[in-house]
């Protein structure tokens, strides 16, 4: 059976179904493909634009800007005007296809000659997408004696061109804007005042001499921004942090004999901050190009290759460390004004240039002029150094971030803890134990109940300049934080301390010099980076005995094994023993070298029981914690050689050394 036609639908694809948009309907159709259509700024910047063309090409030196009580925009400037008359081709007024035509203006005439050398673009679409997106925009022109008007609504004409003499108030020369934005084409009709008051100034900033005005009726503002100081001056009073080095400012433009056209090249001024936001704003043509883009790439070429020359020269660069061209940008603000003849950008809205030969432009006249300066100022260089070196191996530590291990989604319990049987933490107590040997006697001489033992190999890695991300690269430490169950913190950080297993978190090390070091290394990673356990009171020092004396019977006191901390017990013990009767020497002294020394069951009589052993608690004491972390920078840092050696010139004669 052969199945049933299908039906034929309503809808059919031939000829007739092509439909070709003409004039300005493409844009009224698409109108983000055009300009942005969360506000109308952009599409009054493109009247802004033209205003702003007329003074770069040296014709105007006043642009205002009026924001009327109902919603319009006017922007008047003082250039030359457009010509209004017929155009020899299209034989139809030029301000008509200027206003009601794509690709249609001045700017494509860039013979010798031409009107504009330099303007802010060559899409060709410019006003005519204002005009197609407002439900009114009215144009006058002032030239050559003359006054011409005419009035446009959604893009067409609605009022013809009038023509009429100029009269003895009117102004000699130049043009006035004023556009009513269609609210259906935007979001909200409503211009971001401080984006409106930023364009004005900047372009008032690239512009100096020529004074820029924003006036508002309805509040009855006025705002005016003129510039001598020109980038230097915007730079300053935009950053939000003092630069480490002078301002480096300068500009260059080609002759007719280079490379480039005559006249193209850049300004720029820019600055090196530690610390603040980065300022950043480039513009090709007065034009703001907010995404940046080649110019923006010659900048950052040109800054590198001449700061990487200078820290070669000078053989600056730490061995390991690799230089990039985002370590000596990382802490530039700049504002970059370039000038290309023929500007190609990304999108209609022009936020982005993408010039191939802007690169090379920009950067062929920043690096000589920077390693002309470098070597002229060699200390500001070698502070630009370190501050390119000091972000070179930020990035790279970050690079190396490792990871606590895991297993099945859960920490793994390093194979070297020996746990306990509770699981009641206010009683659970973890001893980090110097060395497998002492590990050893703890391990049998502990309450296993509640007692976990850790043994650590050898002395732990100074933590006290190692970046957090980077702690796990060391076995030992992993081992401690996985033990422990916290993850390392800052001291204003929130850690979970959940995972918590022990409420007691024990330093056991032998009682000598080295078991010192141990216990300071230990105190320094935790004060770093595990603050938290310190300030909740879990961190203890286990204090084992320096000394044993055997003592024989006397009287009714049978033999007896006797321990003392330091010198100044044992002195107390043997005072004692004399005063009960004992003959001078008749006692046994000996010195423990190590944990590893004392049985498990001396460890335990001595250490580990809580009913006789000397657990001195981790407090930060009377110092508050910055005045704890200065000194311990003083201490443990690897750049403080020469204030430990004041600190021991002051205060070595209180210490006692354990030869």
């Amino acid at each position: 059976m052969r199945p049933p036609m299908a039906s034929k639908l309503p809808s059919e694809y031939s000829e007739a179904s092509i439909r070709v948009l003409k004039g300005l309907e493409p844009v009224k159709q698409r109108p983000g493909m055009y300009t942005r259509t969360d506000n109308p700024l952009h599409a009054i910047q493109e009247v802004l634009d033209n205003a702003a063309d007329e003074s770069l090409a040296g014709h105007g030196k006043r642009i205002k800007v009026t924001l009327h009580g109902d919603g319009s925009v006017t922007v008047d400037d003082d250039g030359r005007g457009i010509p209004f008359g017929l155009h020899p081709e299209e034989k139809a007024p030029v301000i008509e296809l200027v206003y009601t035509r794509l690709h249609a203006g001045g700017k494509f005439d860039k013979g010798k000659g031409g009107a504009y050398s330099f303007s802010g673009g060559l899409h060709g679409v410019g006003v005519s997408v204002t005009n197609a997106l407002a439900k009114r925009l009215e144009v006058t022109t002032y030239r050559e004696g003359q006054v011409a008007t005419i009035a446009f609504s959604g893009g067409d004409v609605t009022e013809a061109l009038k023509v009429r003499k100029a009269l003895a108030d009117d102004r000699k020369q130049g043009t006035s804007v004023r556009v009513w934005p269609d609210a259906k084409y935007f979001d909200s009709v409503q211009l971001p005042a401080a984006e409106l008051a930023h364009l004005l100034r900047s372009k008032a900033v690239l512009m100096p001499g020529v004074t820029v005005q924003l006036i508002d009726e309805k509040k009855k503002d006025t705002q005016s921004w003129q510039y001598k100081g020109g980038l230097r001056d915007y730079l300053m009073q935009t950053l939000t942090a003092d630069p480490v080095i002078p301002l480096f400012e300068g500009e260059g433009y080609a002759d007719s004999n280079e490379t480039f056209a005559e006249g193209e090249g850049a300004a720029w001024c820019v600055a090196f901050t530690e610390d603040g936001q980065p300022v950043r704003e480039s513009y090709v043509n007065l034009i703001p190009t907010t995404a940046g883009g080649t110019h923006d790439s010659g900048l950052r070429d040109g800054l590198f290759n001449a700061v990487k020359g200078f820290i070669e020269l000078h053989n600056l660069l730490p061995k390991g460390v690799k230089l990039l061209p985002e370590d000596v940008f990382a802490r530039a603000s700049y504002v970059l004004s370039a000038k290309v003849l023929d500007p190609q950008f990304q999108g209609q809205i022009k936020e982005r240039l993408n010039s191939r030969d802007a690169v090379r432009l920009v950067s062929s006249f920043v690096r000589p002029a920077l390693e002309l300066w470098l070597n002229q100022h060699v200390d500001y260089g070698k502070k630009l150094a370190e501050l390119a070196i000091k972000a070179a191996q930020t990035r790279q530590r970050a690079g190396q971030k490792v990871e606590k291990r895991k297993g099945s989604g859960v920490a793994v319990l390093p194979g070297k803890l020996t746990d306990c049987e509770s699981k009641d933490i206010s009683h659970n107590e973890v001893f980090l134990v110097e060395g497998d040997s002492a590990g050893g006697s703890a391990k049998m001489g502990r309450d296993k109940e509640s007692q976990a033992v850790l043994p650590l190999r050898g002395k732990v890695l100074n933590t006290w300049e190692v970046e957090r991300d980077r702690l796990f690269a060391n076995t030992e430490i992993h081992d401690i934080s996985v033990a422990i169950g916290v993850d390392p913190h800052g001291p204003n950080d929130t850690p979970d301390l959940s995972g918590l297993r022990y409420g007691k978190v024990c330093i056991l090390s032998d009682a000598d010099v080295d078991g010192s070091h141990i216990q300071v290394l230990l105190l320094t990673l935790f004060f770093r980076h595990f603050p938290k356990l310190i300030e909740t009171g879990h961190v203890y020092i286990a204090r084992p005995p320096l000394y044993r004396v055997d003592a024989p019977a006397r009287g009714k006191k049978s033999a007896s094994k006797l321990y003392a901390l330091d010198e100044g017990e044992l002195t107390a013990i043997l005072d004692k023993l004399r005063k009960e009767g004992v003959r001078e020497g008749s006692w046994t002294i000996s010195r423990f070298k190590g944990l590893g020394e004392m049985s498990a069951e001396q460890l335990w009589e001595t250490t580990l029981n809580p009913d006789t052993r000397r657990l001195l608690p981790v407090q930060l004491g009377k110092h508050d914690f910055l005045a704890t972390e200065t000194l311990i920078t003083k201490l443990m840092g690897k750049g403080e050689a020469a204030a430990r050696r004041e600190l021991m010139e002051l205060h070595g004669d209180a210490v006692e050394v354990d030869i």
